[in-house]
C-alpha cells in the first residue's frame, strides 16, 4: 500500500485571491460539489439507468450499448472476483490498445473491487517487468499480440492469472472470425508464445455469465487506478488515484465543457460522439475522454491504431463525430494526411489538446480547416489528470493552458516555496480534490511532490496573468514526445550499455511531428560506430517513442565540477 502524506486532497475553500474565477464562462460554478456516487461502478450504474439503449463504445464497426457494456463488464467482474477469487484491492494489469475489450476490462476490474494497472502495450520486457513487479499485479488481461513479451518476464513477477484476448473477440459475427484470422494467419501479427494456463477472454466471460453478480462495497477513497508515470522527479512510479479523484476530475471536466460553448455548438447529453484515438492506458484518455463522455451519455468511438492515418481517416468518414481530444502531434499529422481536409466537419463542436504543448501554427491551421478552435488544456498524471482548460468559446489561440478548473487552485512559487505575485515566473503548484493520494509504496517520492497542506509541486515553470496560466519551461529535463513523458536518464543508461559507448547525454529538440524529438550526444570508443547502428541498438531495448531520432558523436561532453553531464550546455550546442 502507500504511506499517505498529511491530507493530500483537502476540501476546496473559495477565497478572493483566485483571479481565474472572474474569467469563468457564465454559469460555471467555482466548485464541483461533493461526489454523489460511492465509486466508479456506482456512477456507471446510474448512467446505464439513464441511457440504457444508447451506444456507449464502438470499435471496428461494432457498437455496444450502455446495457451491453454493463452486462459484459459484470461477467468479467464475476470471473475475477468469484471464479478465480481475487480479493478486494488486488491489482489487475491491462495491456492492450483501444479495443472494446479494453473498455470492458476497465469497468470489470473496478466492479470487482480491484485496482486497474494500466500498461503500455509497446513496453519492452524490462519495462513490463518493472511495472508488474512494482504494482504486485496478480492478474493481467492482455492482447495476445503481446503475450511473447509477457512470457519473457512472467516467472519473475507476482502474476498468477493471464487472460488473453484476440483483436476481434467482441466484434459481431462473422467479422470477429475474419479479423482474428487475418491478424493471425495473413498479417502474422501474433508472435508465438507458450504461456501455460492462460484463459481466453471469451471463456472468462462465459464462466462469469453463469455467476450472479454480487457488487462489493467500495469506498470513494479506495484506490481505483495505479497510473505509472515518471512524475515530476523522473523515477517511474505508480500514482495512486482513488475513485473520488477520478470522479471529481470527471465532474470538473464535464462542468467545463457543458458551459461556455460557441452558440449553436453546445454539448448535449446523450447526443455526442467522441473520437477516442488516445490510448485508454493513458490518463488523459481514461478520464477526459472515456469517463467524462460516459457521464454525458456519449458514444466513445475507439481508434485502435491512430498511427495508421489512412485507415483512421476512413473511419472518420463514417462517423458524424462531434468531439475529438488529442495531442499536438495527432492534430498535426491528421492535417497533413490526404483525405482529411475532405471530411465533413459540420458536426464538430469540440477539439481539445493536452498531453503536450499545442503549437500556434497547428492551432491556427486546425481552426482554418475545421472551423473549430483547438482548445488547449493542461494536466498531469498526479492530478487525474486535468488541472486547467481554456474556455470553449475561445476564438483564437492565446498561448495559455487555460484557467484552473472548478475546485482547483494554482499557485506560482519560488524555489523556497513562497508564493510569487501575479505575472512573475516560478514553479506551478496545484491543489484540488483530483490530486493523487500519493505514489505507490514510495513515501519518499510522495513527500517530494506533495506538501503537508496538499499542494502538488508540478515541476513546471509558469506564470499567471489575469487568471490564465502560461507555461514557460520545464523545471526538469523531461522530454515530451507525442504526449508521452521521456526522461533522458532512461535512454542514457541504455546507450551507455553499448560496448562502444563511453558517455552519453540526451536532450529534447523541437520537432514539427512529435512536439519534441530525442537527440543523443555520444562519446564513442569505436570510430566505426555510426548513428544507424546505435539507433537500431536502442530500438531493440526501448519503447519506440523513447528511441532517439538523431545521434551526434562528440569527443567529450560538457560536465560540472563533480562530473555531472550539463544538459543545458548540450542545448546551447544547438544554437
Amino acid at each position: 500500500m502507500i504511506n499517505k502524506p498529511p491530507k493530500a486532497c483537502p476540501e476546496f475553500k473559495q477565497s478572493r485571491d483566485k483571479p481565474w474565477i472572474t474569467q469563468y464562462p457564465e454559469g460555471t460554478p467555482a466548485e464541483v460539489g461533493p461526489v454523489p456516487w460511492s465509486s466508479i461502478p456506482d456512477f456507471f450504474a446510474s448512467i446505464v439507468r439513464k441511457y440504457p439503449d444508447h451506444p456507449a463504445v464502438a470499435n471496428m464497426g461494432t457498437q455496444l450499448s450502455y446495457t451491453q457494456l454493463d452486462e459484459i463488464s459484470s461477467q468479467l467482474a464475476n470471473y475475477l472476483a468469484q471464479e478465480i477469487g481475487l480479493p478486494k484491492g488486488s491489482r489487475v494489469a491491462i495491456m492492450m490498445p483501444n479495443l472494446l475489450q479494453h473498455a470492458v476490462a476497465i469497468l470489470g476490474i473496478l466492479k470487482a473491487g480491484l485496482i486497474v494497472v494500466n500498461i503500455n502495450p509497446l513496453y519492452t520486457p524490462d519495462e513490463l517487468q518493472h511495472q508488474l513487479s512494482d504494482s504486485g499485479a496478480k492478474a493481467i488481461i492482455i492482447l495476445e499480440n503481446f503475450c511473447h513479451v509477457l512470457e519473457s518476464v512472467l516467472q519473475v513477477t507476482a502474476v498468477e492469472h493471464v487472460i488473453r484476448t484476440s483483436i476481434g473477440d467482441l466484434l459481431t459475427f462473422p467479422r470477429s472470425l475474419v479479423v482474428n484470422f487475418v491478424v493471425k494467419h495473413v498479417k502474422k501479427m501474433v508472435p508465438d508464445s507458450r504461456i501455460r494456463e492462460s484463459m481466453p477472454f471469451k471463456w472468462a466471460l462465459a464462466k462469469g455469465s453463469r455467476i450472479s453478480f454480487r457488487p462489493p462495497e467500495i469506498d470513494p477513497d479506495d484506490t481505483a487506478v495505479l497510473q505509472y508515470t515518471g512524475g515530476t522527479t523522473g523515477v517511474c512510479k505508480g500514482a495512486v488515484l482513488s475513485h473520488r479523484n477520478l470522479l471529481i476530475n470527471m465532474q470538473q471536466s464535464t462542468l467545463w465543457i457543458s458551459r461556455g460553448a460557441v452558440p449553436g455548438k453546445q454539448i448535449v447529453p446523450g447526443r455526442e460522439i467522441v473520437i477516442n484515438a488516445l490510448p485508454l492506458y493513458h490518463i488523459f484518455s481514461l478520464t477526459a475522454s472515456f469517463l467524462t463522455f460516459i457521464n454525458l451519455g456519449s458514444l466513445n468511438y475507439l481508434i485502435t491504431n491512430p498511427r495508421d492515418l489512412p485507415t483512421f481517416i476512413k473511419e472518420l468518414k463514417r462517423v458524424p463525430f462531434t468531439c475529438i481530444p488529442g495531442v499536438n502531434t495527432l492534430f498535426n499529422r491528421l492535417m497533413t494526411t490526404p483525405g482529411f481536409k475532405d471530411l465533413d466537419f459540420s458536426t464538430l463542436k469540440l477539439s481539445v489538446g493536452g498531453g503536450m504543448a499545442i503549437q500556434r501554427s497547428v492551432a491556427e491551421r486546425w481552426k482554418a480547416l475545421t472551423g473549430c478552435s483547438l482548445i488547449e488544456g493542461y494536466g498531469l498524471t498526479e492530478a487525474s489528470p486535468a488541472v486547467c482548460l481554456n474556455p470553449l468559446n475561445l476564438q483564437n489561440y492565446n498561448g495559455s493552458i487555460g484557467l484552473p478548473l472548478p475546485s482547483t487552485e494554482c499557485s506560482i512559487r519560488d524555489d523556497e516555496g513562497f508564493e510569487l505575485p501575479s505575472g512573475e515566473i516560478g514553479e506551478l503548484w496545484v491543489r484540488g480534490p483530483q490530486v493523487m493520494q500519493g505514489y505507490w509504496n514510495r513515501p519518499d517520492e510522495t513527500e517530494k511532490v506533495l506538501s503537508p497542506d496538499g499542494w502538488l509541486k508540478t515541476g513546471d515553470i509558469a506564470r499567471i496573468d489575469d487568471g490564465y496560466i502560461h507555461l514557460v519551461d520545464r523545471k526538469k529535463d523531461m522530454i515530451i514526445v507525442s504526449g508521452f513523458n521521456v526522461f533522458p536518464n532512461d535512454i542514457e543508461v541504455v546507450i551507455c550499455n553499448h560496448p562502444d559507448a563511453v558517455e552519453c547525454g540526451v536532450i529534447g529538440i523541437e520537432d514539427d511531428d512529435c512536439g519534441e524529438a530525442i537527440r543523443a550526444f555520444v562519446v564513442s570508443s569505436n570510430p566505426e560506430l555510426d548513428e544507424q547502428q546505435l539507433i537500431l541498438y536502442c530500438r531493440e531495448r526501448l519503447t519506440p517513442y523513447k528511441v532517439p531520432k538523431s545521434i551526434i558523436f562528440v569527443p567529450d561532453l560538457p560536465k560540472s565540477d563533480i562530473g555531472k553531464v550539463l544538459r543545458r550546455k548540450l542545448r546551447e550546442l544547438m544554437n
